[in-house]
């Protein structure tokens, strides 16, 4: 009894794995120094694949579910074992279990600018951050690719390049679509989705794809963001000259409030009134220019018949020389200097 109980302690009859961790991608089952009995059951849970390789040879590869392991369900591994002792011979073979489900809010940013070219700002420098989701999509492939016989195998392990493509996806899809810098907030789903089609043809080699990318902030450098803010500012305003307005009552009042010692009062005071002096200006209402007065007339020319100006010596329009004596200004007749009404035509005379 003593020797059968070594032999069956030698014996693995039940491999499974419970994933305990958020990030482990990869776990090699621990033999322990053991070998697999032939009928020993294999249990692979859902969000899991096993791998079996013999040698260093991938064998079988097992989806979610429960196994008795036979010959008849291990038809690589029967092919590359000689079973010298039947069907019932223990086995040695290194079990790989492979987790399939997401792995969520990886982090991703801009190590550097990304340039573009802006249709209004010229060459601009943008900063961009956000997340995405990825699984692994071929067992075999990410094996193969990445992992190789290692024992375990994290996020970690491959974030980075996952990371670099996604931002290089991204610096693409921002150039080609050619959005101005300030619609950029308006598209981040529309970038996303289209960086998300790059970036999978180009990690398909490692096994893994993107499930899930967001963006959640671009940048645009600090001068920019100036320029968006005081073109904002110019469209809040509307009315510059009613800005003008409460920006002098605003300075009046600050440079009240900060009048503290007899000579800031003083200071203040004066400010307060050049101030008040342009406030009262802007609040005037803009003085329309005095219409000319019309000239006035003194008769008429005696010989082209014009209207003369009053003092006139000669006729702007003939030119002919006018007699200084008063004339009536209604029949153009000369007239007496003290006549207060005309002999000929009765107008009156001023």
């Amino acid at each position: 009894m003593g020797i059968l109980n070594m032999v069956k302690g030698q014996l693995i009859d039940v491999i499974e794995w419970t994933d305990s961790s958020k990030d482990t991608i990869v776990h090699k089952y621990d033999m322990n120094g053991k070998e697999i009995m032939m009928g020993a059951q294999l249990t692979v849970r859902e969000s899991q694949v096993a791998i079996f390789v013999n040698e260093g040879q991938l064998a079988d590869i097992f989806q979610p579910g429960r196994y008795e392991l036979q010959t008849s369900n291990m038809p690589i591994l029967t092919a590359l074992k000689s079973w010298k002792y039947g069907f019932n011979s223990p086995f040695k073979a290194d079990v790989y279990f492979i987790n399939t489900r997401q792995f969520l809010d990886c982090k991703w940013g801009t190590a550097n600018p990304v340039m573009m070219r802006d249709t209004e700002f010229g060459v601009i420098r943008l900063r961009a951050f956000g997340n995405y989701a990825f699984r692994v999509t071929d067992p075999e492939t990410l094996l193969k690719e990445c992992f190789g016989t290692a024992s375990t195998y994290s996020v970690s392990d491959i974030e980075n390049q996952i990371k670099r493509t996604v931002v290089s996806s991204l610096s693409d899809a921002i150039a080609e679509s050619k959005i101005p810098a300030l619609d950029l907030a308006a598209n981040y789903d529309e970038l996303a989705n289209y960086s998300m089609q790059m970036v999978n043809p180009k990690i398909a080699n490692l096994g893994v794809q993107v499930t899930a990318f967001v963006i959640e902030n671009i940048s645009l450098p600090e001068e920019v963001e100036k320029a968006m803010d005081r073109r904002t500012s110019m469209g809040v305003v509307g009315d510059l000259n009613k800005y003008t307005q409460y920006q002098a009552a605003e300075s009046m009042r600050e440079a009240a409030q900060n009048g503290n010692s007899f000579a800031g009062t003083g200071i203040g005071m004066g400010a307060g009134m050049a101030m008040g002096q342009m406030f009262n200006q802007a609040m005037q209402p803009v003085a329309q220019p005095a219409a000319q007065a019309a000239p006035q007339t003194a008769g008429f020319c005696p010989a082209c018949g014009q209207p003369l100006t009053a003092g006139a010596k000669f006729c702007s329009n003939c030119g002919q020389k006018l007699n200084t004596q008063p004339v009536c200004p209604g029949c153009g007749q000369p007239v007496d200097a003290n006549a207060k009404f005309c002999m000929n035509c009765g107008t009156k005379l001023q």
